[in-house]
């Protein structure tokens, strides 16, 4: 098991150092951070358009021209789209890319690989979003696998983009269940392909790939990242030379995030729109992640609890890989730039881990207020301009149960985790015993399904189907 795991692990740091930058968007050869054009300065943008979980420092702030519009003429902004965070700390160690966005775990190999290189040293300087439990990564396998929990698993080969944070989980998981897998190196798109074509049994990645495969049926989920209970969110990290050189450019993208950030709060239904007409994700699956009560909460600060997620993850690294050179995350992380761009509120604001952008509103099937972020539940219907909020997934059962099936998508949260997932792809609970609007319980995962039922033996399974009849019945 220890040789597996380390293996793995060498091969997330090789993936920072041997990935391939072929292919990027934009991706221009000049240096960063030079004048040209008639004395402009340029500022190089490495962003992942599809890790929907940065939308705020990438696809999102791009659309909305907001960095564009701060620093004014005298300055050029290249964006470079990835698929994964490794090209970006190539491109950044190269003095190629001046600021980028990644997860939890490239974030500390962008720090392991730029901390001994004065020019490509790099600083983290604000969050982009995050899930407290580790939702925002997950593994499934296809729908027609026999697989029920991460265990079935073992043995098999499971696809994963080395290095990412959706491959840090499922080595920290597999650890947890006492397994091992051949863990097969893809970009996401390809690890997609093999899981259908069957070249793969799992497929283990970060947002927004597996809720992209369940909403297509082109997977099923077998392990919700919540699991392990570990903080996983997605940074942004500016080449420190650049930094000091341009600290004008540094304030004008953190202040343009901000206001990204405030906009997707605000307008959550037409910032999922505007982002997947930008990367060509459905928007019920960036509303998912993105929107209101969704599995990433968007917030910049810099979070106590995240820093700690970080420090632990550099001791795990070690622990299971001589390799890995190790990483001062209070050295590393510097919010200094984004106390000065946020202002006021900010150690308020950082000391907070509600969701700013919650499901809020009067639920039409319960009428009863919509308030408790732990049953919050909505509704998104064809033909409508935004979402309708239900009380519990009892009560949104009811709401899909009276609309005809002119249903987009119906979100609902896991009993026991949190995490959001679509209605009709969760596995259903009915407890007999509990209050009416409270009778039907949706899980993530049949794993968490099962553990709740060895803890409440009176809960039974059922269809989504059928839980559908009973709650826009008499079931009450």
């Amino acid at each position: 098991m220890r040789t597996a795991l380390m293996a793995a692990a060498t091969a997330l740091l090789l993936a920072a150092t041997g990935c391939s930058v072929a292919g990027a968007a934009g991706g221009g050869s000049g240096d960063s951070g030079a004048s040209h054009g008639g004395g402009t300065t340029k500022v190089v943008v490495g962003y992942q358009s599809k890790t929907i979980n940065t939308v705020t420092a990438g696809t999102l702030l791009r659309s909305l021209g907001y960095l564009e519009k701060r620093l004014g003429p005298r300055y050029t902004v290249e964006w470079q789209d990835y698929d994964t965070g490794a090209p970006i700390t190539a491109k950044m160690v190269a003095g190629k890319i001046d600021i980028g966005s990644m997860g939890d775990y490239p974030l500390l190999i962008n720090a392991a690989r730029t901390q001994n290189v004065p020019s490509a040293k790099t600083e983290m300087i604000s969050i982009t979003g995050y899930n407290l439990r580790g939702g925002l990564n997950m593994v499934l396998v296809s729908p027609a696998s026999s697989a029920r929990t991460l265990a079935d698993l073992a043995g098999t080969k499971i696809s994963a983009s080395v290095g990412s944070a959706g491959h840090g989980t499922l080595v920290q998981a597999m650890e947890r269940s006492g397994i091992s897998a051949d863990v097969v190196n893809h970009q996401p798109a390809v690890g997609a392909a093999q899981l259908e074509s069957g070249g793969v049994q799992g497929y283990a990645q970060f947002v927004a790939w597996p809720g992209l495969l369940a909403f297509q049926d082109k997977g099923r989920l077998i392990y919700d990242g919540s699991a392990l209970d570990v903080p996983t969110f997605h940074g942004v990290v500016a080449r420190k030379a650049y930094a000091e050189e341009h600290p004008e450019v540094v304030d004008a993208f953190l202040k343009a995030q901000i206001d990204a950030t405030r906009y997707l709060h605000e307008h959550p239904v037409e910032a999922a729109e505007s982002v997947a007409e930008a990367t060509g994700l459905p928007p019920e699956v960036v509303y998912l992640y993105n929107g209101r009560g969704g599995i990433a909460t968007f917030d910049v600060t810099l979070k106590e609890p995240l820093q700690a997620a970080h420090q632990r993850d550099v001791a795990y690294l070690k622990r299971i890989s001589p390799d890995f050179s190790g990483v001062d995350v209070a050295a590393f992380v510097n919010d200094s730039y984004l106390r000065k761009a946020y202002g006021a509120n900010y150690d308020a604001d950082r000391a907070s881990t509600a969701n700013p952008a919650a499901v809020t509103g009067t639920d039409s099937a319960c009428g009863t207020p919509v308030n408790a972020p732990g049953t919050a539940s909505e509704l998104w219907l064809t033909g409508e301009k935004d979402t309708r909020p239900a009380a519990t997934p009892t009560c949104l059962l009811r709401q899909v149960a009276a609309a005809n099936a002119q249903v987009r998508a119906a979100y609902v949260p896991d009993t026991t985790t949190g995490t959001r997932w679509f209605a009709d792809r969760s596995v259903w609970l009915r407890d007999p015993d509990a209050d009416p609007d409270h009778r039907f319980l949706p899980f993530t995962t049949q794993e968490g399904a099962d553990a709740y039922r060895a803890k409440h033996p009176d809960t039974r399974p059922v269809s989504y189907a059928d839980a559908l009849k009973a709650a826009g019945g008499d079931d009450r």
